[in-house]
C-alpha cells in the first residue's frame, strides 16, 4: 500500500464532456475519466461545437481546455454555468492566465494526473449538489 488513492466513487457514473483541441490529449483525458468511472458522452475541439453539444448532451460534468486553437473557451464555461453543470478548466500554461471572473473555478494542469483530476471533480461536485 505505497500510495493512497481517493475513492473511485467520486466520479462513478458521471456523464463527462471533454472540451480539448489536441486529439491525443483528449484521448488521454477520456481514458482517465473512464478509469474514474465516468462515461464520456462527447468531445469538442472548438468553441461553437462545444456550445452546441452542451445543449444536446446535458453532461453531469465538463473538463474545458482554456485555449482552444487560440480561442478562449470562456463562452463554454458561461453556458455550463447557466445550466448549472459543474466544470473544471484545464491548461498547460498555468492557472495565472485564468480570467479573473473564473479564478474561483478549479484548474488542472497538463499533463494530467489522475489524482489531480479526481480531486478537482470532488471539488466541483459539492457546490453542484448544493446549488
Amino acid at each position: 500500500m505505497a500510495t493512497a488513492e481517493l475513492s473511485p466513487c467520486v466520479a462513478n457514473g458521471l456523464r463527462a464532456f471533454v472540451v480539448e483541441d489536441e486529439t491525443l490529449v483528449a484521448i488521454f483525458l477520456e481514458d482517465l475519466l473512464e478509469e474514474l468511472g465516468c462515461t464520456v458522452v462527447g468531445t469538442a475541439a472548438q468553441v461553437p461545437r462545444a456550445l452546441n453539444l452542451v445543449e444536446t448532451l446535458q453532461p453531469d460534468i465538463a473538463i474545458i481546455d482554456i485555449n482552444l486553437a487560440g480561442e478562449e473557451a470562456y463562452p463554454v464555461a458561461e453556458v455550463l454555468h447557466r445550466h448549472r453543470i459543474p466544470f473544471i478548466f484545464a491548461t498547460g500554461y498555468g492557472d495565472g492566465l485564468l480570467h479573473p471572473n473564473w479564478r474561483h473555478c478549479p484548474v488542472i494542469q497538463k499533463p494530467y494526473q489522475k489524482s489531480d483530476l479526481e480531486r478537482a471533480i470532488a471539488q466541483v461536485l459539492p457546490s453542484h449538489v448544493s446549488a
